[in-house]
């Protein structure tokens, strides 16, 4: 991104510190009271629960909720894809909060079965997304005044993170071992945040998630890799990355250019935001330079 664009994203900033000044849909749910029992099944959720002062509430998480560090002691119920109603209930919840797109109709169905209060919202990936989903998630659970606080966080955190020269080209891999490897497409919350910080998905064509190939690799031919860091210590490190077939061939494995990133902190989309953003842009920056 050009220095041009500086204006442009100052204005942009200007209207998303607005987001948190709007009233939630009219899908949101009430307010629940000071006794309630809460088990998150997403880590942004748990962040914000977390972030509004609620942390003692929470009884169990989903595997996703790693931040703060204290709520990795908690229970866990599975991953927020694939959630154990189970595990859920013996929590004895007077409340379940998630996001509507990660929990199955089935479980949906099983929980409120068993009279357990259910709030489901929806996180768009992007700033002010991050922003609306605070807001609603505060409004709900009585905590509005905090809210305007967090997001005035993620507007501080998000001022200056650009790019500075040529987009780079990013080709983010999800791995869990050399033997399951995928890389992202469209349409999802890395892509979204390499947009953000300044720089472009070097994958085109199809949105969410496909199995990295030496074919696709070499199509794309990114100038920098991206990875969580968890996914590249899975894989060796640098020195496993750059066995895999295809990699020592792309002008980031030529050049090293690989960055590792949290992955809550690059994909949450909670009150974190901002600093994530700011980290991969700074990172995007330095990968800039020979």
């Amino acid at each position: 991104m050009k220095k041009q664009f500086y204006p442009i994203l100052m204005c942009y900033i200007a209207i998303l510190a607005l987001s948190c000044n709007q009233k939630p849909t009219s899908s949101s749910i009430g307010v629940t009271d000071n006794s309630a029992r809460i088990v998150s099944l997403n880590g942004t959720i748990t962040e914000i629960l977390c972030s509004l002062g609620l942390e003692s509430k929470i009884q169990g998480v989903d595997v996703t909720s790693t931040y703060p560090e204290s709520v990795t002691k908690l229970p866990k119920v599975g991953h927020n894809r694939d959630m154990s109603a189970e595990a859920i209930m013996g929590l004895k919840p007077t409340l379940v909060i998630g996001l509507d797109d990660n929990i199955k109709p089935e479980l949906k169905e099983q929980l409120r079965a068993a009279n357990i209060r259910l709030m489901l919202f929806h996180l768009d990936h992007s700033i002010a997304g991050a922003k609306s989903l605070i807001a609603q998630v505060a409004d709900s659970l009585g905590s509005d005044d905090k809210a305007a606080a967090i997001c005035k966080g993620i507007d501080a955190d998000t001022v200056g993170t650009m790019i500075f020269g040529a987009r780079p080209k990013v080709l983010f891999i999800y791995a869990r071992g050399a033997g399951t490897m995928l890389v992202a497409g469209k349409e999802n919350a890395v892509n979204s945040m390499i947009v953000l910080a300044g720089g472009q998905n070097a994958i085109k064509g199809f949105d969410d998630y496909k199995p990295l190939t030496s074919e696709a690799l070499v199509t794309a031919n990114p100038d920098v890799i991206l990875m969580f860091d968890k996914g590249l210590e899975s894989v060796g490190g640098l020195p496993g990355l750059l066995q895999v077939q295809g990699i020592a061939q792309t002008n980031a494995g030529k050049n090293k250019k690989i960055i590792e990133m949290d992955g809550q902190l690059l994909t949450g989309f909670g009150p974190r935001v901002g600093k994530g953003l700011a980290e991969l842009s700074k990172k995007l920056n330095a990968a800039e330079k020979p």
